[in-house]
C-alpha cells in the first residue's frame, strides 16, 4: 500500500489515518494518566508495572506518530530497508509497520 509503489485505496488510507490519530489520542491520555499517577506506593512491583507500561504506552505513541508520519510524505507502505511494498495484509495487522516480514527478520536478529 505505499504511494510510491501501487495505487491506494484512498478511502482505506483515510479510515487509517483516522484510525491512527483516535489511537494517538487514546495512548496519549493513557500516558497523561500514567505520568499524573506517578505517586510512589511503595510496593516495587507496582512501581515495575507502572514503569512498563510507561514504556509500553511511550512506544505505541512513537509508533502511531511514525506511521501517521509515513502516510503524509507518502512512504506509508513501502519497506525502510528494500523499498519494496509491504504486503496489505501485513499492514491490516500491524498498521504502523515499517518493514516487509523478510527484512523484519532480519532487523529482529
Amino acid at each position: 500500500m505505499s504511494l510510491d509503489h501501487r495505487v491506494v485505496d484512498q478511502g482505506w488510507l483515510a479510515d487509517l489515518r483516522a484510525s491512527l490519530a483516535d489511537d494517538f489520542a487514546v495512548q496519549t491520555a493513557r500516558l497523561r494518566e500514567l505520568t499524573e499517577l506517578n505517586a510512589d506506593t511503595g510496593d516495587p512491583g507496582e512501581a515495575h508495572n507502572q514503569a512498563a507500561l510507561l514504556v509500553v504506552t511511550r512506544r505505541n505513541i512513537e509508533q502511531i506518530t511514525g506511521a501517521l508520519s509515513r502516510i503524509s510524505d507518502g512512504t506509508y507502505g513501502a519497506c525502510e530497508k528494500c523499498r519494496q511494498s509491504i504486503p496489505a495484509e501485513r499492514l491490516e495487522a500491524l498498521p504502523h509497520a515499517r518493514f516487509c516480514v523478510p527484512c523484519q527478520e532480519k532487523h529482529n536478529r
